[in-house]
């Protein structure tokens, strides 16, 4: 299994696995976000360097999970936090350790970078996913999430 950053000039069709994967994540979580969509924001974050970054987990040419984040400025932390936005792994190739080392590069990734801290959610049930973040010293911070959109 090979875990690496997407870069600019990553190809098509390798975009197009990872915006797959992640329109099948959105619909499973009745998330909604289209393909076509989720595809722009790939582009999008491709082309914003300093602010968004896709690591993606590849199994025998197959993109099987991806973690997207965001670099923000944090004036508590007085200095840049990640928002970890989405991790995800297919289906089929769950419980064999892929999340573990998407989220493990992401972490190194913060910290050779000089992130101050790392940000993320998780549904409120998700015992699996909590069980993750928790053996790799993340904790819960109580809050309540609002959004808007356009």
């Amino acid at each position: 299994m090979n875990v690496y950053e997407l870069e600019k000039d990553t190809p098509d069709s390798l975009k197009k696995q990872v915006a797959e994967l992640l329109t099948r994540q959105r619909i499973s979580n009745e998330n909604f976000g289209t393909f076509d969509q989720i595809m722009t924001g790939i582009h999008l974050a491709l082309e914003s360097k300093e602010t968004a970054y896709i690591v993606v987990a590849e199994i025998d040419d197959e993109i099987v999970g991806a973690a997207f984040f965001n670099i923000g400025v944090s004036l508590a932390r007085g200095g840049h936090y990640m928002w970890l936005n989405e991790l995800y792994v297919h289906e089929e190739f769950r419980n064999k350790g892929i999340a573990k080392k998407l989220l493990l590069h992401v972490v190194y990734w913060a910290e050779r970078s000089g992130i101050k801290s790392i940000e993320l959610e998780t549904g409120i049930n998700n015992v699996v996913t909590k069980h993750l973040y928790n053996s790799l010293g993340f904790y819960e911070v109580v809050s309540k999430r609002y959004g808007f959109s356009f």
